[in-house]
């Protein structure tokens, strides 16, 4: 545990179960400041962290705040983030002026998963990962999630790719860096809001146990990185892979027309979707990521056996 680390605050609870090797799931933030409207954020990152605790395990929200990398965050702070109208989507890129600047920091997949480390965090539970965005061929637009899960041991539970990115393309990048891909309890790669999507998944395995078996091979081997672990949408709360193509093609060429580029692609591609599908789009989203997160602490749970 590196808890002498200078830019690290970690919260009491957060610390404690690290010395006890207690379950812990970490959480991102950029969900809440960056993913949905107030106050549905802060309800929705509440209920995330209620559903690790119900399901055995110690939630670990991570943020950057005043000059430090917070894992473990007060409600207070929660609310701060969600309410909060000049907080940073802070990628790996961003962090060390975040830091130095002592600005508010949301964190993304891949700095999430890079403080996550540093507090000797395995599982990460999050909605969807970023990666290779549509036209990247053109525009070489490649999420900083992809190359940081290459190297960075730290384990993602989510609902598969964001669907608004490219996912064939994105499988075969994380092929490329050696990043296991896993799908819990079916063949078909899931599509985010959707349980399937038109490709399969690399591997299958059913259990969380079978899922913790393999992590710990994997790092025991000194094979580096994380693996995705893709967890399929609840079949009662997607929306069908056919009926939401429609709508993120109609948000990409809305964004084209605007000039929406760089980091502000992804939550404006987002809010537009929830926009055309009258709120059933940020339902989905709200469902997958207690899914992913129930899942993630049941998997901290038998890594910690």
């Amino acid at each position: 545990m590196n808890t002498l680390h200078s830019f690290l605050q970690i919260s009491l609870e957060v610390k404690e179960a690290l010395v006890q090797n207690k379950p812990l799931v970490a959480l991102e933030s950029t969900i809440i400041s960056h993913g949905m409207p107030y106050p549905k954020n802060v309800e929705t990152a509440l209920a995330v962290e209620k559903v690790v605790r119900e399901n055995g395990a110690i939630p670990a929200t991570i943020a950057i705040i005043n000059g430090k990398c917070c894992v473990g965050l007060s409600e207070n702070e929660i609310e701060i983030f969600g309410k909060e109208k000049n907080v940073w989507k802070v990628s790996l890129r961003d962090m060390p002026y975040i830091i130095s600047k002592k600005l508010y920091g949301a964190t993304t997949v891949a700095s999430t998963m890079r403080i996550a480390n540093m507090a000797g965090i395995k599982i990460f539970a999050t909605g969807g990962i970023g990666g290779v965005h549509r036209g990247a061929e053109k525009t070489m637009d490649i999420s900083a999630d992809l190359s940081e899960m290459a190297h960075t041991n730290v384990a993602v539970v989510c609902a598969g790719v964001k669907s608004i990115l490219d996912i064939g393309l994105t499988l075969e990048y994380l092929e490329t860096k050696g990043i296991p891909v896993v799908t819990v309890g079916q063949k078909s790669f899931p599509s985010f809001y959707s349980k399937e999507s038109n490709y399969n998944s690399p591997l299958q395995l059913n259990t969380a146990k079978e899922i913790a078996d393999m992590l710990q091979i994997k790092w025991t081997l000194g094979l580096e990185g994380s693996v995705l672990i893709a967890n399929p949408i609840d079949a009662k709360d997607e929306i069908p892979y056919s009926v939401i193509e429609k709508y993120i093609q109609a948000a990409i060429q809305e964004a084209e027309k605007k000039g929406i580029k760089g980091k502000d692609v992804t939550p404006f591609l987002l809010q537009e979707i929830a926009t055309q599908t009258k709120g059933n789009s940020l339902e989905a989203n709200i469902a997958l990521i207690k899914n992913n997160a129930k899942m993630g602490a049941a998997i901290a749970k038998e890594l910690y056996i």
